[in-house]
């Protein structure tokens, strides 16, 4: 039973990260320039919501799922926060060396480190309230007014790709069983607002799977199901991120790089929590339980926050091989420090 549920959760990880590789990330990249974002807020808003629909929909399932696994949910969101800050971003400045545009990050940046401000301040008693998850839903409405305008607030050049690339349906190598499957049922790239909401259908359904999947690898290998979340389904549910700055870091744009990986842990934070549990709240009322692991690992999580900040002060806003190195070097003993608490 433990083989066949890891087996699983490793196709459910692999057939994610395809359908974002191949599919979610060209149909969200020509909806951006229908839209005419800049690369930034293209990674900041579309590009972040996209690729954390994972996180958004196993915080769905893991606090509507009978049982109390509410612990699933939140570990995972705080898990794929910390794995997309050390993790992404450290692996995008190994791909290719980059100078931030100062004035998008900082505003990255600000309204991040006011997400784990509160995330820390409002699961410090071990539960969140509806007013809390309230407050996460408005200051994310909030950030994406400072992302549509901040470009006439504050002026600055907006980096293009200086590589045309572009990931066709062409099934290939060890992988070729799963983009077969994934090219049978895709719509053709032109129709590429009919590929997004596939991609998203998808993606709800993969994450369903995962949620039901930790619950039972949990149960037979008797380990914490917030230690799961923290580690196993964070990593899984962060391959479309990575998969999708990675490729943006070697087209060049190490900006959307960053702002995707960023962009990703404020909504992870504010909608991933604040949406699925005031749903939850508004039909069943009461508070979400969130203590044990989860504020440890959201204290690391701040820890990591300032980490990064001092490496872009000191490298004056340059990401490179001492950045990223120092990053997976932080994120391995994160990961260390929760296999030992075990």
């Amino acid at each position: 039973m433990i083989i066949l549920s890891i087996l699983a959760l490793l196709a459910c990880f692999i057939l994610l990260a395809r359908v974002v590789d191949l599919f979610f990330i060209q149909s969200l990249d020509k909806i951006s320039k229908d839209l005419r974002l800049s690369s930034d807020a293209a990674g900041a808003t579309l590009m972040a919501v996209g690729s954390s629909a994972p996180e958004l929909f196993v915080a769905l399932f893991a606090v509507i799922k009978p049982g109390e696994h509410q612990a699933i949910g939140i570990g995972s969101i705080v898990g794929s926060a910390i794995f997309n800050l050390l993790v992404i971003v450290g692996a995008s400045a190994l791909v290719r060396k980059a100078t931030l545009t100062k004035s998008p990050v900082i505003r990255d940046l600000l309204f991040y480190s006011l997400s784990v401000a509160l995330l820390v301040i409002f699961i410090w008693d071990g539960k969140l309230e509806m007013w809390e998850t309230a407050v996460f839903l408005a200051v994310y409405v909030l950030y994406v007014i400072a992302v549509v305008y901040w470009r006439k607030w504050f002026k600055y050049e907006d980096k293009q790709s200086d590589v045309e690339e572009e990931a066709d349906c062409n099934p290939k190598g060890i992988l070729a069983p799963f983009d077969h499957f994934l090219c049978f049922i895709f719509p053709k790239p032109k129709r590429y607002y009919l590929v997004f909401f596939v991609s998203i259908v998808l993606i709800a359904a993969l994450s369903w799977a995962l949620v039901e999947l930790a619950v039972v690898i949990s149960h037979e290998l008797n380990i914490p199901e917030a230690i799961i979340a923290l580690t196993v389904l964070a990593i899984g549910t962060s391959i479309p991120d990575l998969f999708s700055s990675l490729i943006v870091a070697r087209q060049g744009r190490g900006d959307m790089a960053v702002s995707n990986a960023i962009g990703s842990n404020i909504f992870d934070i504010l909608v991933g929590l604040g949406l699925p549990f005031i749903l939850v709240m508004l039909i069943s009322g009461g508070t979400i339980e969130a203590g044990g692991n989860l504020l440890g690992s959201s204290l690391i999580l701040s820890g990591s926050v300032v980490l990064l900040i001092v490496l872009l002060l000191v490298q004056r806003w340059k990401v490179g091989k001492l950045t990223g190195v120092l990053l997976l070097l932080a994120y391995l003993a994160y990961v260390l420090y929760e296999i030992l608490k075990l």
